[in-house]
């Protein structure tokens, strides 16, 4: 949803309730919705490194992991689940969902994506601990590009942690900018 300083994403999972990302990156903007966050877990993040972003916060908010905005323009990908994994898809609402299963139904990796007219955004790409270093990660990506550009999208965009920062790269994705956060997390007593 476009507000003021940029855009508001409900999230609607455990470890993070909203999202909001700064766009408009006036201090006094950014205090201001911040004076207004009450929901614990609450994140906002910002196109800028992290010292630009500290003094806005109090101790009540705490530094997500680093992060970089990356960028690809979307080309089709020849995709294959390794022996004893199968993905799935789906899509609701405009946003696809890729599920990578083992042979007994076990959750192994997952992504999303939600869709502009010519644009992507991959969120929430992760492989379980226990099957990660197969290939599930690029699974992932490449089946919900295909499913982007099968949709007539051009352009995938994504956050990336340092961890994914390297598999990004390796499938042509270029860094375009830090991305900072912020996490509410008050004391409670």
């Amino acid at each position: 949803m476009d507000v003021p300083w940029g855009l508001r994403i409900e999230i609607g999972q455990p470890t993070q309730t909203v999202r909001h990302v700064l766009l408009d990156t006036d201090a006094g903007i950014a205090r201001s919705l911040i004076g207004t966050i009450s929901e614990p877990t609450t994140c906002i993040k910002a196109f800028l490194p992290p010292g630009d972003m500290e003094p806005w916060f109090s101790s009540e908010w705490e530094p997500t992991m680093p992060c970089f905005l990356m960028a690809v323009d979307l080309c089709p990908s020849r995709v294959h689940a390794p022996d004893g994994y199968t993905a799935t898809v789906e899509t609701a609402d405009g946003v696809t969902y890729v599920r990578i299963l083992t042979v007994d139904g076990e959750l192994a990796a997952r992504g999303q994506t939600g869709r502009t007219d010519t644009a992507c955004v991959f969120d929430q790409i992760i492989t379980e601990p226990a099957h990660q270093r197969l290939g599930l990660g690029t699974v992932v990506m490449g089946t919900l590009t295909n499913a982007a550009i099968e949709n007539g999208v051009s352009a995938g965009i994504l956050g990336a942690t340092i961890q994914g920062r390297a598999l990004y790269e390796a499938l042509g994705w270029k860094v375009l900018s830090p991305l900072t956060g912020f996490v509410y997390k008050p004391v409670t007593s």
